[in-house]
């Protein structure tokens, strides 16, 4: 095992999580301090809005308090397309706020210290977003990961337990845009096929360039959250994750040409779910030739094939094209999932594209019956 692949298994130890929890509460207890979630929230930011509805729910519930900190936006490096964030935000608020029963509008804002000192607060402890809430030691993102954060404090039903996924569809055509180099991506891969299936769904699958390959560096605090964030997702789905071979570069480069030769083979799956498990949970090295044959063996692809791909650059103008058409709908990030004219970003709207699903069914179906 390489230095390079200890590092995450380090961070994202279930052991050294556990040690800091214990040392965390430990510190509370010998201080008298009262259990105390820290929430960082911004102005005309939708997903604070809900945040400061959620919390003092939980309040009421559990035995904490609430510290409220204004915090100012992301740096364009955590957030490289605000604008289209933004919208994204106003539109996925509404989705969650219905789900959620809570009110998307504007709330009254707590009496805070300013954005200066919340925005001091957040670096010190270790962020970059809003909508967090830090508890001793760990982060959670907006509604999302308030489950996460509710069984460390003890609860057997979440109030804000995660949103299923519909039960059935009836067929449709979903678009799924994912990078190999985005651990969401593994998330999101390592269902969706079964998901479709369930529905009666088609999937496309529309391969990007990761964002740093597309001149969009990632802070070193957002790639740290990312992957303790993707280890919690992991354990709760039941998934291997860990063990990581970053494939940033050339194991990207290669991943793609053998992913699209794939694709148009129609055998996408097999070979998306041995790469992402290989370089997400296996540290296995996609950049090398054996790394590549290991992950080809698994997916049932020969390696002569595999030569045929790596010599041919078509991949290029594939993984172009539907990044300019991820953009064009208003989004930039991965993975997200189109349903006719609608995309959700985020492994968490799996649901959300389910839900189109079903409405795209039912309006089919009334159609039918109206001809």
């Amino acid at each position: 095992m390489s230095l390079k692949s200890l590092g995450p298994l380090v961070l994202t130890s279930p052991t050294l999580r556990a040690v800091s929890r214990l040392r965390h509460a430990g510190l509370r207890r010998l201080t008298g301090r009262p259990r105390t979630l820290h929430a960082f929230i911004e102005r005309d930011q939708p997903y604070s809005h809900l945040l400061l509805q959620a919390l003092p729910r939980l309040a009421e519930h559990y035995p904490v308090e609430i510290s409220w900190h204004e915090v100012g936006p992301p740096d364009r490096s955590a957030a490289p397309e605000p604008d289209k964030l933004a919208a994204w935000s106003r539109e996925d608020a509404r989705h969650l706020a219905t789900a959620w029963k809570l009110d998307p509008t504007p709330q009254a804002w707590p009496q805070t210290a300013g954005p200066d000192a919340g925005d001091a607060l957040r670096t010190k402890l270790g962020h970059y977003g809003s909508a967090m809430t830090w508890f001793e030691g760990e982060w959670y993102w907006g509604l999302d990961r308030l489950h996460h954060l509710e069984s460390r404090l003890g609860g057997q039903s979440p109030l804000f337990s995660p949103i299923p996924e519909p039960d059935a569809a009836s067929g449709g055509m979903l678009d799924v845009f994912l990078s190999l180099r985005s651990p969401y991506s593994y998330l999101a891969a390592m269902r969706l096929f079964d998901l479709a299936e369930h529905w009666q769904a088609t999937i496309r699958l529309r391969p990007v360039l990761p964002m740093v390959m597309r001149a969009l560096p990632v802070p070193r605090s957002k790639r740290f959250y990312i992957v303790r964030d993707c280890k919690r997702e992991a354990e709760r789905l039941g998934l291997p994750f860990g063990h990581i071979a970053d494939p940033v570069g050339i194991g990207v480069e290669r991943g793609l040409a053998l992913l699209v030769g794939e694709i148009n083979r129609g055998r996408g799956r097999a070979f998306l779910q041995a790469y992402m498990t290989a370089v997400w949970s296996q540290g296995v090295d996609a950049a090398s030739d054996a790394g590549l044959r290991r992950i080809c063996e698994v997916a049932g692809v020969s390696w002569d094939q595999a030569g045929k791909d790596l010599s041919d650059d078509a991949w290029r103008a594939v993984v172009e094209a539907n990044r300019v058409e991820l953009f064009e709908h208003g989004h930039w990030g991965v993975p997200s999932f189109k349903v006719g004219d609608r995309i959700a970003f985020g492994q968490d709207r799996l649901w959300l594209a389910g839900r189109w699903l079903e409405e795209a069914a039912a309006q089919d179906q009334a159609r039918t019956r109206n001809q």
